[in-house]
């Protein structure tokens, strides 16, 4: 790179265009609350390693909690975590952090839960997060294993010993879905409305967190440092928060939330939507790097191959979006949703709604069991069965998925 990089610079200046959180404000007026609300308290972190759960516990460090246990299958990323908390300036470090790397659905989480419970406030954001992940009826299983069943599964623990705080991390995709991701997180929020009575719990419709782990953004610094090309799709718009923002959204929702509440970024559908590819040739030109547009991946990639340490010029390829379930914007609520939009500055809340009863949901749950358990089931058998309790799930079918290109 021709200079020393900063990320969070170029986020607030070419990404959210934001000079400060577009949370400030909610978190000046209510800090007396959450830090009443933090204080000496102990706190579960499921899929802690991750960008969002990472960014949840910095924002929840700004208070004095008592014990921290964060749990994830990713070993690396939870030693990452602790190695940046424990670096960073302005965060209380509580009395005891605990880093787990196990499942939040295997035995071995239950005992330490068990034991080391119960915690005042827990927070989940174990998910499988991208639209990618529904290649085929394997991919699918596992991604509604992970974001519904296992949900329930940890539901179900909670209520033998309820925190005064739970919140699960949803998606803007929830909102009217077009792919199996965003339909397993409606299932999810159903879910969540079916236990609001019985546990004090939230969640929070995302915006795209800008260079999280796995974007498109975040491959953009990958493919730099291994010389490779930048491909990106040109009609794809997004909404983006930062990754503090992120962990500000959840801090907000999970604290100050009444349980049944699905919180969203108040965005301006004119003014912050960026597309992908606008971002890479913004990164490419910070950098000191002109974009090449090329014509196919294969001229980008021999393009890329020929870089040389004075290059002013790198190779990108853009494309009109062809695989299936890709949105070409985002939504945060549907039409007959109940919306408060004064109680935050920088949030919306959806009221809570009249979610789908327990007993339908394990009819659903008992559907897609049966699917799952037929070898002769295909991807478009479990969409058929999700568009039975999903009348607002439009999946969009192209017959070509993200794994398929670069």
């Amino acid at each position: 790179m021709h200079k020393l990089f900063n990320l969070d610079r170029f986020i607030n200046k070419y990404v959210t265009e934001r000079d400060e959180s577009l949370f400030k404000a909610d978190l000046d007026k209510f800090h007396d609350t959450l830090s009443g609300r933090t204080e000496n308290r102990s706190v579960l972190v499921i899929g802690g390693a991750g960008t969002i759960g990472s960014s949840f516990i910095k924002a929840l460090l700004k208070f004095p909690i008592k014990t921290l246990v964060v749990v994830d299958i990713n070993e690396n990323g939870l030693t990452e975590l602790v190695r940046d908390v424990r670096s960073s300036v302005g965060l209380h470090m509580p009395e005891e952090i605990k880093t787990y790397p196990i499942n939040f659905s295997d035995l071995v989480f239950e005992k330490m839960f068990k034991a080391s419970g119960p915690f005042d406030i827990v927070a989940n954001f174990a998910a499988h997060k991208h639209v990618r992940s529904e290649k085929d009826h394997f991919s699918i299983e596992a991604m509604i294993q992970n974001n519904v069943v296992k949900a329930k599964k940890l539901l179900d623990l909670l209520l033998e010993h309820p925190p005064a705080h739970f919140f699960c991390v949803s998606t803007d995709k929830a909102a009217n879905p077009v792919n199996v991701m965003g339909a397993s997180k409606k299932l999810m929020e159903d879910l969540i409305m079916a236990y609001s009575q019985k546990i004090p719990i939230t969640t929070a419709r995302f915006a795209n967190v800008a260079f999280s782990n796995g974007s498109l953004p975040f491959g953009f610094l990958e493919r730099m440092a291994k010389r490779q090309p930048f491909a990106s799709p040109l009609d794809i718009k997004r909404y983006f928060v930062s990754p503090e923002e992120s962990g500000q959204i959840c801090l907000l929702a999970c604290l100050l939330g009444n349980s049944g509440e699905i919180f969203f970024p108040k965005l301006d559908y004119d003014k912050n939507m960026k597309t992908f590819s606008a971002i890479a040739e913004d990164l490419l030109r910070d950098l000191g790097f002109e974009p090449d547009r090329c014509d196919s991946e294969t001229e980008a990639r021999e393009k890329a191959q020929k870089l040389g340490e004075n290059s002013s010029t790198y190779p990108v390829y853009f494309f009109k979006s062809d695989t299936s379930g890709e949105k070409s914007f985002e939504e945060f609520f549907t039409d007959d949703e109940e919306l408060d939009m004064e109680s935050f500055s920088g949030l919306g809340v959806i009221k809570e709604t009249n979610g789908k009863p327990e007993e339908e949901l394990l009819q659903i749950f008992d559907e897609l069991d049966s699917l799952f358990n037929s070898s002769e089931t295909t991807k478009s058998d479990v969409v058929g069965v999700l568009k039975k309790y999903l009348h607002n799930f439009d999946h969009i079918e192209k017959g070509r998925n993200l794994d398929q290109g670069m």
